[in-house]
């Protein structure tokens, strides 16, 4: 059974693996061998979970060029960008809470990015436990040229899926993604 959109309507079944000129991929084996041993179970979930957590691998294998020129980590990346993004201070909690990296790694991150002039701590007025951190002009300038390069490296990356393929995927994606931050809860620091 077909749902309007072409894809399998839900409790079909059928899976991609026994449609003719469907992708065989690592996972479309695996999910093959675990059919000869347990053929009666629904594979359906590896076939998503499976093909999510292989493509994660794989990007974090390819170490983004472009961020790797600059000499940044994608971790490192992600701090940067938390600050040029939301325009103000953070502190780093609140680094933590935008990147959904734990404090540790953050600490650590910050400590690399001020060694290297890109990001500033301020110390609170107030509070003396509370730390403000900020990008540094050459932060700010780092980013902002970047971003397009970043941006053109991940479109590179995404080039194999077809455009409509592509909004399909985000949007698929980011049902996913609200369904499981709803179920788990925020990131934990």
């Amino acid at each position: 059974m077909t749902a309007a959109n072409g894809r399998p309507a839900t409790g079909d079944t059928t899976r991609a693996e026994e449609t003719p000129g469907a992708p065989d991929d690592t996972v479309a084996a695996v999910v093959r061998q675990w059919r000869a041993v347990h053929p009666g179970l629904d594979t359906g979930p590896m076939e998503i979970i499976g093909r999510i957590n292989r493509c994660a691998a794989l990007l974090q294998q390819a170490e983004d060029a472009p961020l790797r020129r600059a000499g940044l980590s994608r971790s490192e990346y992600e701090l940067l960008g938390a600050l040029r993004r939301t325009g103000r201070e953070l502190t780093p909690g609140e680094v933590a809470r935008e990147t959904f990296a734990s404090g540790t790694a953050v600490t650590k991150r910050l400590k690399h990015l001020t060694e290297r002039g890109l990001v500033e701590r301020r110390g609170d007025s107030r509070d003396r436990r509370v730390a403000h951190v900020r990008l540094t002009d050459a932060g700010r300038d780092l980013v902002d040229g970047i971003l397009p390069e970043q941006l053109a490296y991940e479109r590179s990356v995404l080039s194999g899926v077809a455009p409509a393929g592509q909004g399909d995927l985000a949007t698929l994606l980011g049902d996913l993604l609200a369904h499981l931050e709803g179920r788990l809860g925020p990131a934990r620091a």
